[in-house]
């Protein structure tokens, strides 16, 4: 299938480019062509689809600083960006061999670092790393017709302001024998032989792949698409209830880390039913977790009423590699 680069005119804002990214996955013509996108983003906060917020980030820092505060609609943990920073996107259609194989998206990313003595590698469950630290975090979106998988690559970020803009979970940096984020992250420039700029860097990026195969003119879209986009930035990824949510109390918390990422359970029981539950975390799933949660209100808050209202829910769409077993256990015990 060719692939075509989508042109987003230089915009830094990222509000603008991931409504750019949306509009594309779910409006392009798909049949005939994926597409490249590029985009850099002004220094901000990117939220996962399923994390809470006001927990990710450190508020005072973010405001003082004048940080974005912007959710995505992949899954995965929350990622500093700033100009330093160089987002990639491949938009395709849908197939179940495409989903979850982030070899097949990072490959060519990889490969042309390689090629620029950066000895990168793909680890863990989504990240490129060099020398085992981490310089690229990878996420995919789909509605099960296109999807995407996109990721950072932190070129020359500001990496003190990576450790002050989050609030890294202490779990998540135990469960890689890590003791700080700091220590864990990297820059690509650390690991050049020459200088090179982050507009050469995405231009040689960008020949590596378009010089390999059969591809098509690059995309410009047309100004009643513009509006379109610029309309979804300003309705959704410019407002509060987007970026930030309005969640209910809850009197239960339940917290684990799981293969595929952490599940944070927030449960609100009253008279031994689930009157609200809420899920958060940095999971990989693709569902919209608002499902599960709707099987679960009004339950008895008990594990055989718990897992009978699941019996149908495919638990790893929504989720990650887990079982009715182990989720119910987690929720319940």
């Amino acid at each position: 299938m060719k692939l075509r680069l989508i042109n987003n005119k230089g915009y830094h804002d990222p509000t603008f480019n991931l409504a750019l990214e949306e509009y594309c996955v779910r409006n392009l013509e798909l049949e005939n062509f994926s597409y490249l996108l590029f985009y850099i983003n002004e220094p901000s906060v990117i939220i996962g689809k399923h994390q809470n917020t006001v927990e990710e980030i450190n508020s005072d820092y973010v405001h003082d600083n004048g940080i974005h505060v912007v959710r995505r609609i992949s899954g995965g943990g929350a990622v500093y960006q700033d100009l330093g920073n160089l987002n990639f996107s491949f938009i395709t259609k849908y197939t179940q061999y495409s989903i979850h194989n982030f070899e097949k998206f990072t490959k060519p990313v990889i490969e042309t670092l390689q090629s620029m003595g950066v000895n990168a590698v793909l680890g863990g469950r989504n990240d490129i790393t060099v020398g085992g630290r981490k310089i690229s975090g990878n996420a995919q979106f789909t509605n099960m017709k296109s999807m995407f998988s996109h990721g950072t690559l932190l070129f020359d970020s500001n990496l003190d302001n990576v450790v002050e803009a989050l609030n890294v979970k202490a779990d998540k940096i135990e469960s890689k024998g890590i003791k700080s984020i700091r220590s864990r992250v990297a820059n690509i420039t650390e690991f050049l032989d020459a200088p090179m700029t982050i507009e050469e860097f995405t231009n040689k990026i960008t020949d590596s792949i378009f010089t390999s195969g059969e591809n098509a003119p690059p995309l410009e879209l047309t100004g009643e698409e513009w509006a379109e986009v610029m309309h979804l930035s300003s309705s959704k990824y410019r407002t509060w209830n987007w970026n930030y949510g309005r969640s209910p109390e809850f009197n239960i918390q339940k917290i684990h880390r799981f293969g595929f990422g952490q599940i944070d359970a927030r449960i609100f029981v009253k008279d031994g039913n689930i009157e609200d539950i809420k899920f958060y975390g940095d999971y990989l799933g693709y569902g919209e977790t608002e499902v599960v949660e709707a099987f679960l209100r009004g339950k008895p808050y008990r594990a055989a009423e718990v897992s009978e209202a699941l019996k149908d829910i495919d638990l790893n769409f929504y989720f990650g590699n887990i079982s009715r077993k182990e989720f119910v256990k987690f929720i319940c015990q």
